[in-house]
């Protein structure tokens, strides 16, 4: 089984984040731009795997995240899938959970559907660049 953790969807991550940013004209991406990107994968993946799904799916993004950032401690994902806790020291650290958010997608739906729901979400995103790498676990 792939890791769902890589180098380019750590990139990728970043990239979407630093997109919401600039949309909401924050100087970084923060706390407020996770939500966003978080918010904006919601209404396609609800559609692709109902709202439990959708939930279950952050929900364990965010345990991942969780292991490796501990700084994210507070946050927690709500019954309605909404992102509860935010603080923005722990801001920075939204990147990894953006990032297994992704490599989970890429677990379950494959990196073709996944390209065309982030592409269907941000039109501008340049799929020429975005390439997931296969890194199989031992």
């Amino acid at each position: 089984m792939r890791s769902a953790d890589t180098p380019a969807t750590r990139e990728l991550a970043r990239r979407l984040l630093a997109y919401e940013a600039v949309e909401a004209a924050l100087d970084m991406p923060d706390a407020q731009a996770v939500c966003r990107v978080c918010d904006k994968l919601r209404r396609p993946l609800t559609t692709l795997a109902g709202a439990a799904g959708f939930r279950s799916l952050l929900a364990r993004a965010l345990t991942l995240a969780k292991q490796e950032s501990p700084v994210l401690g507070a946050w927690e994902v709500q019954a309605d899938g909404s992102l509860e806790g935010l603080n923005g020291e722990a801001a920075p650290a939204g990147a990894v959970l953006i990032a297994h958010l992704i490599g989970l997608m890429i677990t379950f739906i494959g990196d073709s559907l996944t390209l065309r729901l982030l592409h269907d979400v941000w039109m501008d995103l340049p799929g020429s660049e975005v390439k997931f790498e296969r890194n199989e676990s031992k």
